[in-house]
């Protein structure tokens, strides 16, 4: 599966599971929206440079992006490495209005960063039925005694 399969997978989810590793080792995640997904597969995403993620992301750059978009049944995991980006050029041009939401004081913020996720591998999950059938074929796998067939699996190697 190529960059352009990746990003068709995600791009009508705005929202993902962002998780980064605490000094302690443990795994952390959070909601955060997508603001970009650039032809090479970079994902760019706002934050604010004094937020406990940013640390996390100094100490350990390994980080996992977790897609679901529920109703076409379709799960994406995208393992990658991060790094903060402060250039106030790319900071203006992904820029929009809505962040305001978030970022009250918009671009004159002055702790406004980015975070730059290049994806090293992804894998991809698709049911392959609907949900009233995905209910049948469990029901029918558990008569059975048999493991359910979940649908598609695949993985990406992005490097």
């Amino acid at each position: 599966m190529s960059i352009e399969k990746l990003k068709e997978k995600i791009e009508d989810i705005e929202i993902c599971m962002f998780s980064t590793v605490e000094p302690d080792g443990r795994i952390l995640s959070r909601p955060m929206s997508t603001r970009k997904m650039d032809p090479d597969g970079t994902l760019w995403f706002f934050t604010n440079e004094l937020s406990e993620k940013v640390d996390e992301l100094e100490m350990y750059e390994n980080v996992n992006l977790a897609y679901a978009n529920v109703n076409k049944q379709s799960y994406v995991s995208i393992s990658g490495s991060a790094e903060i980006v402060k250039d106030r050029m790319v900071i203006d041009k992904l820029w929009s209005p809505i962040l305001k939401a978030w970022f009250p004081r918009g671009l004159e913020d002055p702790n406004l960063a980015l975070i730059k996720v290049i994806p090293h591998s992804a894998e991809y999950w698709n049911a392959s039925s609907s949900k009233m059938e995905q209910m049948l074929n469990v029901a029918k796998a558990i008569m059975k005694g048999k493991q359910y067939e979940t649908g598609e699996h695949g993985q990406i190697n992005l490097r």
